[in-house]
């Protein structure tokens, strides 16, 4: 369900910077897909940091990744998402702590059928050099993306029928498989929508609730969007990227035009130009 505010890009009322908070996943939305330079998107994060809004990363890294990356871009005084909604890094913690729940992941895996489990490839499966290779990650930052808390992401090789018939053996485990822009990620359910709405009611007191503003590229980001009190979809060439969404008929979610840090500078700076200090 959509948050209690509506609004059309045609009619946007002026929102109070203190009402925002912002919701951003991190590969192909703010971190260019290739490059994962955020350098295009310098102005907007300047103008979130001046007026003071926070802004939450929402990603399918690590807290080890994400941990750095949040300092580098002076908002570590704010909660982030880490691996894909499976769990939340708070305000100014590192990304130390336990990977038993990862290990779970793991050890139902160990426990599928060969034919389906050979299909699967995770960050697990893979040396350090391997993860580098398929994310084009520098060595340092594919060995924090291999240090798993709470989910497994990895490539999928086998066909549809049997893509279904692993999803739903783990499905009876409790586990959800759920497929991104390039990864699958397995995890023991909740995403980013709903660390969305965690964070919101942390956010809230009587009688007052923050403006909530999703920006994504890639599917597992639709939820998000769509919970949002507006959205704002960015373009991804590398992939699928969003379809149609509900939303956009009524502007309450926004396509840009500009891939990558680019298209999230000019949704942010815009949402901004429209809100006001008072």
């Amino acid at each position: 369900m959509p948050l209690d505010n509506k609004l059309t890009r045609s009619a946007m009322p002026a929102i109070r910077h203190d009402r925002l908070i912002v919701f951003t996943d991190l590969d192909g939305t703010l971190l260019d897909h290739e490059t994962y330079s955020h350098a295009a998107a310098g102005a907007a994060l300047a103008a979130l940091k001046s007026h003071g809004v926070p802004l939450v990363l929402a990603s399918s890294k690590t807290a080890s990744e994400i941990a750095p990356l949040r300092a580098e871009l002076g908002f570590e005084h704010c909660q982030a998402i880490v691996e894909n909604g499976a769990g939340i890094l708070e305000a100014h913690q590192t990304g130390d702590g336990s990977d038993q729940v990862h290990q779970r992941l793991l050890d139902a895996l160990v426990e599928l059928p060969p034919a389906l489990r050979s299909c699967f490839e995770g960050f697990s499966d893979w040396s350090d050099e391997e993860v580098a290779s398929r994310t084009h990650l520098p060595l340092d930052q594919a060995r924090m993306a291999k240090q798993r808390q709470f989910s497994e992401p990895g490539l999928w090789s086998g066909g549809e029928t049997e893509r279904d018939q692993f999803k739903a053996l783990l499905k009876k485990r409790g586990i959800t498989a759920l497929q991104g822009g390039r990864f699958m990620t397995l995890s023991f359910g909740s995403d980013k929508a709903q660390r969305m709405i965690d964070i919101i009611a942390r956010h809230s007191s009587p009688g007052y609730k923050p403006f909530a503003v999703a920006l994504g590229d890639a599917g597992n980001d639709i939820k998000m969007l769509e919970s949002a009190d507006l959205g704002f979809i960015i373009p991804n060439s590398s992939h699928g990227g969003i379809g149609q969404l509900a939303g956009e008929a009524s502007g309450r979610i926004i396509r840009e035009t500009a891939e990558g840090p680019a298209g999230w500078n000019h949704a942010v700076l815009g949402l901004l130009k429209t809100s006001s200090n008072t």
